[in-house]
């Protein structure tokens, strides 16, 4: 991986929906040398997905948190498939601390995310404890 390869990267995060023309044009480089490093970018797996950004608060999900977990052990899989279910989680992970596990959830509003977190995350039977931060601001790179 070079600096044009870089920039490209870069264009595409911008807009993954750029065409090789554009993208060219603004790395300044010929189209089939565009189209050619995109090409081996996703094969080699730099570039896993092109995808679409999606204001959330503009689908009514305008209240972002953090869900921290403590989980039984032994029972990553299963509480992932079950909380990557959830309709408002926006991303999972696995994490060490003093947690075992971090949800991105975003839920329309206060109640919303209390029945999200009380009601159906601290009744799967992996949980142990949680701990709900909210998202005041954010920031996506």
């Amino acid at each position: 991986m070079d600096a044009t390869d870089r920039q490209i990267l870069d264009v595409l995060r911008r807009d993954a929906r750029t065409s090789v023309r554009e993208l060219a044009a603004q790395v300044g480089i010929g189209r089939a040398t565009a189209y050619e490093r995109v090409r081996r970018l996703v094969e080699s797996g730099v570039i896993r997905a092109f995808t679409v950004d999606v204001d959330p608060a503009a689908l009514g999900l305008g209240l972002p948190a953090y869900v921290h977990v403590r989980i039984k052990q032994n029972s990553w899989k299963t509480f992932r498939a079950k909380v990557w279910a959830l309709e408002e989680a926006a991303h999972v992970a696995l994490v060490a601390g003093d947690f075992d596990a971090v949800i991105l959830v975003r839920a329309r509003d206060a109640a919303h995310l209390r029945e999200l977190v009380l009601e159906r995350i601290q009744a799967l039977p992996e949980v142990v404890a949680t701990q709900t931060v909210l998202i005041f601001e954010e920031h996506a790179g």
